[in-house]
């Protein structure tokens, strides 16, 4: 009879350390699979405006227009990013009336890659004339809105897609162009009160 218990609690004791080893290597993938998401997990790509101006028509006939150069910048060394298309708003004043509007067209961007964006967009003449009015001050301050959907693609596996909406300030100088005392203009994200720029303040 002794034996017998001696066999069983054998058994049993050789059961619970095959459970305990069980669990720690169960613990120990769960966090290396923790670790390893956390070092691929994909940054959101970034947006900057590099340079804005604002140029007033030639007569009045014509309408005025916005020349911008964005900044795209992917960060992410093992993941390239899928964008829809993307709409960049300019607006002005307390009520962010749209001056001007333009898509720029669905593309993919590589791995740790920095695109450039040029266009010139032409200004609504309602909204455009305190803007200008405002530029001739020197107290001008024109707001952007990006809005866009993008997806990544890691390791030849891509994520649903992200929205995201962001916005920023430029401060206009007297000639309409962007003031250089920053060499580019983050764009953020998007919350109901932007503010002031501090540039002028």
């Amino acid at each position: 009879m002794k034996i017998k218990n001696q066999t069983f609690f054998s058994r049993m004791c050789e059961d619970t350390s095959f459970y305990k080893w069980i669990l720690k290597v169960t613990g120990l993938l769960g966090l290396t699979a923790l670790f390893l998401w956390l070092a691929i997990r994909p940054k959101s790509p970034s947006y900057s405006i590099l340079f804005i101006s604002v140029e007033q028509p030639s007569n009045s006939n014509e309408n005025g227009t916005i020349l911008y150069n964005l900044e795209i910048e992917n960060p992410n060394e093992d993941s390239s990013i899928y964008y829809e298309d993307t709409i960049l708003s300019f607006l002005y004043g307390e009520q962010e009336d749209e001056v001007g509007q333009t898509t720029i067209g669905a593309f993919h961007q590589a791995t740790s890659n920095t695109r450039d964006v040029s266009n010139t967009v032409n200004a609504k003449p309602r909204p455009f004339k305190p803007l200008l009015k405002a530029i001739s001050n020197a107290t001008a301050e024109l707001k952007v809105a990006l809005m866009t959907k993008y997806r990544y693609k890691t390791w030849g596996i891509k994520s649903k897609f992200h929205g995201l909406h962001l916005k920023g300030i430029l401060p206009i100088e007297s000639n309409g162009k962007l003031s250089r005392k920053k060499k580019k203009y983050p764009l953020h994200p998007n919350s109901k009160k932007l503010g002031k720029s501090k540039i002028w303040h």
